[in-house]
């Protein structure tokens, strides 16, 4: 059999809200059809934060090629148009090899840049108006957010996230949908219940002393404000440490944060029509079929 032409090659794209299984399912579709996973979380790009940011470990990976982690220090900055970027070379890359290249997380921004190709407007690049925002805090933006209708982003602990969208005045970047003509957009659907079991599961696992000490070792290098480290379970930990919560409270908390994130990111991905929402069992097969098909 002739090889697919490059152009033939879809770009598949998974998307769901935190712990929905995601990355399970992109794995399991990369090693059938032989495909390789660009990562679209914004907690997973930074080095040295991998358990609390539940990255798949050497042995979840099974052998799959894996893009998008580890891409900055904590406290540097990475926006959605460098994840673009990155991403962008990523799939041209994974496609010229004739495999196929499978974007899966979720981080709504990131995903509807790449696949959309967003153009961002250069008003967000005004450095002395964004260090106006950056001085201002997290209360004061959100506040400034709400009197001028602007949508708070899918992290809204995080300063330079809301910071981003002030910025462009909670406009959406300029697309394009020509780019990725042959994709495949699935989103895991998961009953509210079901979620909310694996969400607590993930924070027993995530919650343990190589987590802490993970907390730890870059809170030492980059300090407990950088920017890696203002969402997700490491504040927890902070108070943790500092003898204001307990185990059982700090595994409680972080569950009520996954769970809030995740009605965050459905919020995100919900206003996409062209998403087709299925379970896990059913995305795979609508997937597999798909690729089958091609």
């Amino acid at each position: 059999m002739a090889p697919v032409a490059v152009e033939g090659i879809p770009l598949v794209v998974i998307v769901g809200p935190t712990a929905s299984g995601k990355t399970g399912l992109a794995i399991g579709l990369a090693q059938q059809f032989g495909g390789e996973v660009v990562s679209a979380d914004s907690r997973a790009i930074y080095k040295g934060l991998d358990i609390g940011t539940a990255k798949p470990d050497m042995n979840e990976r099974a052998g799959v090629v894996h893009w998008g982690f580890d891409l900055a220090n904590p406290g540097e900055r990475f926006t959605a148009a460098d994840f673009k970027r990155y991403a962008d070379a990523k799939i041209d890359d994974i496609k010229s090899r004739r495999k196929i290249p499978i974007l899966a997380g979720g981080t709504g921004l990131y995903v509807d840049s790449v696949v959309y190709d967003y153009t961002f407007t250069s008003g967000s690049n005004n450095i002395e108006l964004r260090k106006k925002f950056e001085h201002k805090s997290l209360a004061e933006l959100k506040n400034y957010c709400e009197k001028n209708n602007i949508s708070l982003p899918e992290n809204d602990k995080n300063k330079r996230y809301i910071v981003n969208a002030i910025m462009r005045k909670g406009k959406t970047p300029l697309k394009n949908d020509k780019k990725y003509k042959n994709r495949i957009i699935v989103g895991i659907a998961t009953d509210k219940n079901i979620l909310k079991a694996r969400i607590k599961k993930r924070a027993k696992i995530i919650v343990n002393n190589a987590t802490i000490n993970e907390a730890k070792n870059s809170a030492e290098k980059w300090g407990w404000d950088n920017e890696a480290m203002t969402g997700n379970v490491y504040p927890l930990i902070r108070e943790y440490l500092a003898g204001r919560l307990t185990r059982h409270e700090l595994e409680e908390k972080f569950c009520t944060l996954d769970w809030r994130l995740a009605k965050r990111q459905l919020t995100w991905l919900k206003r996409n029509p062209e998403i087709t929402w299925l379970g896990l069992d059913q995305a795979y097969s609508y997937i597999a079929q798909r690729l089958v098909d091609r």
